[in-house]
């Protein structure tokens, strides 16, 4: 942030307009717009936003226009991402003559040939589309014009991005960063109004809609329920620094014993489910993207409101970053509980099982596991160390294994150290090129070897260490190496890309010859181990 940008910003009238006096000394707005912001310059064909990418900050637009790209959307290509076609039986033998004894060999005779990647000619955010004229000739879009607001939603929110907004003329735009948004929100009420009418406008209600309690609710009344819904956000949003540095935060969002004000939906992030048991607390389970906590309460107390039994059974906390939904009682009384059977189940039928039943679970939350869908477990009994799960990912990736059979140990239980493809995945915020991302078509968190330029900022994100950077080599077998000054080696972050195209999926899993190895979900595998 330079001062001329700083000066340009503070007389903007969205800044200008906000109350300084109600930020403490402590979170000044000035301190906020100096290291929160700053000013991005883009030329004809940068990309702003990228679909799919999971970002960490909104955007206003300074000067000039953008696009979105509505339909038929920028093909994947062109953004930076890589299709891993299903490959047929003759390419999987030819893959295997074609492994080299050098590791990490690349054809960099691709590297140059690249559509969607960063390169000499593109702006800041380092993604290019080559033939704008064209991509409008082709799409469906919508133009963004000077002092739109755009991106916060997916944001704050902490979900992905939902379409490709770019640059067809040179543009000025402010990118805030989501720690200064929140700030931004917390002590201006105009702005905090501003946001939280684009979220109930743009996604709230079609949301609601997909909340199963909410089936019967007359259609006309969505709107009406979501005037009263409260947005609220817990823990940090960058959760994998502290939680590497093994100081894991984990803020309270509902109190065991607190009176029930509504009722809570997850939105996105993690939260665990505790009581208390003994001296300490006991873990229950947790709640992900869709999970609701407090409806059983809830519903007794407005079913037996003599009672007097109306407070919380559980505590809720955050397991890192989690954006919730409230929705108050006085909503649900007039438009849910009428229309609704008794809730089947409870937290506290939990208790019926025995702390060592449980202890498995616990550990895996400490460690962050339920973040995984598909975590590397494997059963040290039934494992007897041959390493044909190590041979067969190499033989599957050119001859370079794609994880380490290492990791944190639970009894008979190892997960390794291999990418879990993360629900919540830390590590796609702010590649960038894009070069990391989630493949639409199958979930996985996939790697464009060709888009990456090595800046490791994957690898730094990632709480498991499961990223690793690697020196890369070129045909020949010769080291590459970034300037002849300089001396360094290029290097390309690699990870577990599940077999990605290879039919039977994982090899390590199919290679195990004592059924020793799997891929899981660690709510399903926690109730599978338990038997």
């Amino acid at each position: 942030m330079t001062d001329a940008d700083f000066e340009m910003l503070m007389a903007r009238p969205e800044i200008k307009s906000i109350e300084s006096d109600a930020f403490p000394k402590t979170v000044s707005l000035d301190g906020v717009v100096r290291y929160d912001m700053r000013v991005n310059h883009y030329i004809a064909g940068d990309i702003v936003v990228r679909e799919g990418d999971y970002g960490n900050s909104a955007f206003l637009i300074l000067q000039g226009e953008l696009v979105i790209a509505r339909d038929p959307g920028i093909p994947a290509d062109q953004l930076g991402r890589v299709k891993a076609d299903r490959q047929g039986i003759g390419q999987r033998i030819a893959n295997i003559w074609r492994n080299s004894w050098v590791p990490e060999v690349r054809d960099t005779d691709r590297y140059g040939q690249r559509t969607g990647a960063s390169g000499p000619q593109s702006g800041k955010r380092g993604a290019f589309l080559q033939d704008v004229p064209a991509i409008m000739r082709e799409q469906d879009t919508i133009i963004l014009k000077e002092g739109t607001l755009f991106g916060e939603l997916a944001a704050l929110g902490r979900v992905p991005r939902s379409t490709t907004i770019f640059a067809e003329h040179p543009a000025v735009v402010m990118e805030i960063r989501w720690q200064g948004l929140r700030d931004i929100m917390k002590y201006d009420r105009e702005w905090r109004r501003k946001i939280n009418e684009l979220y109930r406008e743009a996604a709230l209600e079609s949301y609601l809609r997909q909340i199963e309690i909410l089936d019967d609710v007359d259609s006309e009344d969505f709107s009406e329920i979501a005037k009263h819904c409260l947005f609220e956000t817990y823990g940090t949003f960058d959760w994998n620094v502290t939680f590497r540095r093994g100081k894991p935060d984990e803020p309270v969002i509902a109190r065991e014993g607190d009176y029930p004000d509504g009722l809570l939906v997850i939105r996105a992030g993690f939260a665990r489910v505790s009581k208390e048991y003994g001296n300490g607390r006991r873990t229950l389970t947790y709640l992900g993207a869709g999970d609701m906590y407090g409806l059983e309460e809830l519903y007794h107390a407005w079913k037996n409101p003599d009672s007097g039994d109306l407070s919380l059974n559980c505590t809720i906390s955050a397991l890192g970053y989690v954006d919730v939904i409230r929705i108050p009682v006085t909503v649900l009384e007039e438009h849910v509980f009428p229309n609704m059977r008794q809730p089947s189940g409870s937290n506290l039928t939990l208790l019926d099982r025995t702390v060592a039943d449980d202890a498995l679970l616990e550990w895996a939350i400490d460690k962050r596991y339920m973040n995984g869908t598909q975590s590397m477990v494997i059963d040290m009994d039934k494992c007897v160390r041959c390493d044909d799960c190590v041979r067969a990912c190499s033989a599957t990736h050119g001859g370079n294994p794609r994880f380490r059979r290492d990791g944190q140990i639970f009894d008979h239980w190892m997960v390794a150290n291999s990418c879990m493809h993360c629900k919540d995945p830390v590590c796609m915020i702010g590649c960038p090129t894009g070069a990391i991302h989630r493949s639409i078509e199958t979930g996985t968190v996939l790697i464009n070897d060709d888009t990456c330029i090595g800046c490791a900022t994957c690898a730094n994100s990632c709480p498991y260490s499961n990223i690793v950077m690697v020196p890369i080599r070129n045909k020949q077998g010769v080291p590459l190496i970034d300037t002849a000054e300089s001396g360094q080696p290029i290097v390309k972050a690699t990870k577990c890309d599940l077999c990605a195209g290879r039919p039977g999926g994982p090899a390590c899993a199919r290679a195990c010859p004592h059924d020793a190895l799997s891929r899981v979900d660690f709510r399903d595998f926690h109730l599978e181990a338990m038997d």
